[in-house]
Parts: structure tokens; sequence; C-alpha cells
């Protein structure tokens, strides 16, 4: 077990993988780009996030955020720690009708909020081919669109807060006009 692996074992509740098959699943994504990652970690919760980031700074260690690897150009790739939000940061937190907004982790996949806000005539407005398969966090990285972006708009435009955790710690929440 190498020291990253160690202290970052120590830090963080969700799973850290280390092993041949969890790095090689997360080697690739759409694209034709392929980076072995010294490990992955699966983050339980915001505070995994922040764990992962600190023992990684304070190593020199890049970290690379990844929901579902649809990037068709390499930024769910990466040599250091792969973040992977799809195992437990997954969820829609909270759909309000009325208010014609939600709130979601990172690792959602697109279909999913789809699914809840159809009943009520709403729609995340960004449709990218890859709508089955992507999380929202990682069309908020990309600002992905889709055929119907004209109409509907990008992903910056549906976005109205974000809670991030930047490399150095700090906890931020950037919104509309920030």
């Amino acid at each position: 077990m190498t020291d990253l692996e160690a202290a970052l074992r120590r830090v963080v509740r969700g799973e850290v993988a280390f092993d041949a098959t969890s790095r090689a699943l997360t080697t690739m994504d759409a694209s034709n780009y392929r980076r072995v990652p010294l490990g992955v970690v699966a983050p339980r919760d915001e505070d995994d996030v922040a764990a992962v980031l600190e023992v990684c700074r304070e190593r020199g260690t890049p970290v690379v955020a990844r929901g579902g690897g649809t990037s068709v150009a390499g930024q769910a790739t990466g040599t250091g720690v792969v973040l992977d939000f799809t195992r437990h940061m997954n969820r829609l937190v909270s759909l309000d009708p009325e208010a014609r907004t939600a709130v979601v982790q990172p690792g959602l996949v697109l279909d999913r909020l789809q699914e809840a806000a159809a009943p009520y005539g709403l729609r995340f407005g960004p449709d990218p081919s890859t709508h089955s398969r992507c999380t929202l966090g990682g069309m908020i990285g990309n600002n992905s669109c889709g055929s119907h972006s004209v109409a509907w708009g990008t992903t910056a435009d549906s976005v109205r807060e974000l809670r991030v955790v930047t490399a150095r710690g700090r906890r931020l929440r950037p919104g509309r006009g920030w």
C-alpha cells in the first residue's frame, strides 16, 4: 500500500481503490485519451471530497472529477486520483416544481432528473446525446448542450447555484451574478 492510499483510507468514508482493475476502469472516457490513475475514490459526501483534496494537495497529487465518463475530450481521465461521483453522490436531493428548481448531487444521471421533472411538465434544458449515462456534475464541468441548445440553452444557462470545494479546501456557493 502506498503512502497516498494509506492516507486516503484514514480520512475517507467512501471507497478507496488502488488495485489494477479499479484503475483500469477509469483510464478512459469516450475520447481517444488513455491515462492510468494512481487510484480511484468514491466519496460518500462533501466532507470526503474535501478530505481527498487536502491529502492530494499536501502531496502534490492531481485530482480529476469523474461522472459518467462520456466526455469526448479526455476531461474524465487523469494520472492522479480520480473522484468517482457515480457510486454514492448520485441523488436528486430535492425537486421544487413551483420554483422550477432541483438540487442534485454531481453523479446524478441526466435521465433520472428528466424522469423526476417530467410529471410536472418540466425538463432540464440541455439534451446531450449521452443523456442516458452523462451526469450533472460532468455536464456542469463541460457546459454541455445538445441539439436543442439554441432553444433550451446550455448547462450554464440552467444552473442557479453550485456548492463547490476548491483545490485549497475552501467551500464556496457561487451562483448567478457571482
